[in-house]
């Protein structure tokens, strides 16, 4: 065992757990676990770990696109950096400069302030993982999104900026 000290020494962040002996606490969640929301042009966004439940460490979701063209337009965060593991199919996806094909096993990471964005004009389903870090309270954002229509202009907006979507 590494004194805690020993560890403070090194390049790691701060301990986030400070016990002497490790507890039991993973989470587990089948690959059949029903999606937490579905979009009505068929998108099934499963939340596998919200910020909420990494204690704002980060966000993971399993995002499962249908054939139809979907996703935001060139936009940035000011607070959290975005990561796209492609699992299945060919997503499009803006660096800030060009649009990449990405295909399965292709990841782009953007920091905060980078332009970002994608689009799947493949034809085809795409199944992703998008990660945020830290892991700011992105569900609201996602359910938000099915009321975007019915937003006045100035409520849309404080939507956008609440959750940090600055578009470009």
């Amino acid at each position: 065992m590494v004194p805690l000290g020993i560890i403070d020494a090194m390049t790691y962040p701060p301990p986030l757990y400070h016990g002497d002996k490790g507890e039991v606490s993973a989470t587990y969640r089948p690959a059949a676990t029903e999606p937490e929301l579905v979009y009505p042009n068929g998108t099934r966004i499963h939340y596998l770990s919200t910020g909420e439940s990494t204690n704002g460490l980060f966000g993971l979701y399993r995002w499962e696109c249908g054939p139809g063209v979907t996703g935001p337009e060139p936009h940035f965060h000011h607070s959290l950096a975005e990561s796209f593991y492609i699992l299945d199919g060919v997503l499009r996806i803006y660096d800030g400069s060009r649009w990449i094909d990405a295909e399965p096993g292709d990841w782009v990471h953007v920091p905060p302030g980078g332009i970002h964005a994608f689009k799947n004009h493949s034809g085809a389903p795409v199944k992703m993982l998008l990660h945020f870090a830290p892991g700011a309270p992105r569900e609201g954002y996602f359910e938000g999104l099915t009321e975007i229509a019915e937003m006045t202009d100035a409520q849309r907006t404080a939507f956008y900026l609440e959750h940090d979507n600055i578009w470009q």
